[in-house]
């Protein structure tokens, strides 16, 4: 139940796909939030009998479920067969930490737990249809920022017109790559930093649209650029390499975000005491 091969193929598919890099980052995040978090703990909480509970069995249960779908059910393509697998193996992985350490730890280590999720490869019809949202999202707040300096635009579907210059919002240019990093990582910090669950919701929730609109800048940036400077700006360097500038500068509004909600935050949540160990009778 290990699961070396799904392990396998998802990192071959993070290292040679742009649509999947950010699945390079989630164990190392997942690692680093449990070792951080593990100071609140008593020393001592592993020792935990090994009795099973409703929890960590129904978990294992889904687990072995899921894992046998994706081997024997013959026709499954191939990527979903993949995002099946890699499901099993996170159940698993969360179902044997219950196991391991009850349910009152596994409480404390939610979010890491829960942001193991993030493994799972999204199939290959449910991508199409995300960047095909990020394509029309991208082209419309181009075509918002092109109106706001007063430069005519028409727009149809992903193409986008103005004087002197017809583009389109290919999926490249949808930057999703960059958009699933800026959403992972908004996360991380709206769990570090906040401790409200709307709040850290709300960043969350803020990050998508955020990182729909920072495509949009680039494309503006890069049409304007190419039209009143120098055309070589319209295939140059900040086209092809440029999504780097485009996503600090989301990631700096995120930042911006969580320090005024921070700041609103109520200060007189106690702080979360240490766990005692969880010994069986």
């Amino acid at each position: 139940m290990i699961g070396w091969h799904p392990l396998s193929s998802t990192l071959a598919l993070a290292l040679g796909s742009d649509e999947y890099t950010h699945l390079l980052l989630i164990l190392p995040i997942t690692a680093a939030l449990i070792f951080t978090e593990r100071a609140g703990l008593q020393p001592g909480f592993q020792q935990r009998g090994f009795e099973p509970t409703a929890a960590d069995s129904a978990l294992l249960a889904i687990a072995i479920l899921l894992a046998a779908c994706a081997r024997w059910i013959a026709g499954l393509p191939s990527d979903i067969r993949l995002s099946v697998a890699m499901l099993a193996i996170v159940i698993w992985w969360i179902g044997s930490f219950v196991f391991c350490f009850g349910p009152r730890v596994a409480r404390r280590f939610l979010f890491p737990l829960c942001f193991l999720f993030w493994l799972v490869p999204i199939p290959v019809l449910a991508l199409n249809k995300i960047v095909a949202i990020w394509q029309q999202g991208s082209a419309l707040s181009a075509s918002l920022l092109f109106s706001a300096v007063g430069i005519p635009v028409s727009q149809d579907g992903i193409l986008l017109s103005i004087p002197g210059l017809t583009l389109e919002v290919a999926q490249e240019c949808s930057s999703l790559r960059s958009s699933l990093m800026l959403v992972v990582t908004s996360m991380v910090l709206a769990h570090l930093f906040l401790r409200s669950f709307w709040r850290k919701a709300a960043v969350v929730l803020v990050a998508i649209p955020l990182s729909i609109a920072k495509n949009g800048l680039r494309i503006f940036t890069i049409a304007m650029l190419g039209t009143r400077v120098d055309p070589g700006f319209l295939h140059g360097n900040l086209h092809r390499k440029g999504g780097i500038f485009f996503f600090l500068i989301a990631l700096f509004a995120v930042l911006l975000l969580l320090w005024l909600l921070s700041k609103g935050e109520n200060r007189s949540y106690p702080e979360p005491g240490p766990i005692a160990p969880h010994r069986g009778s």
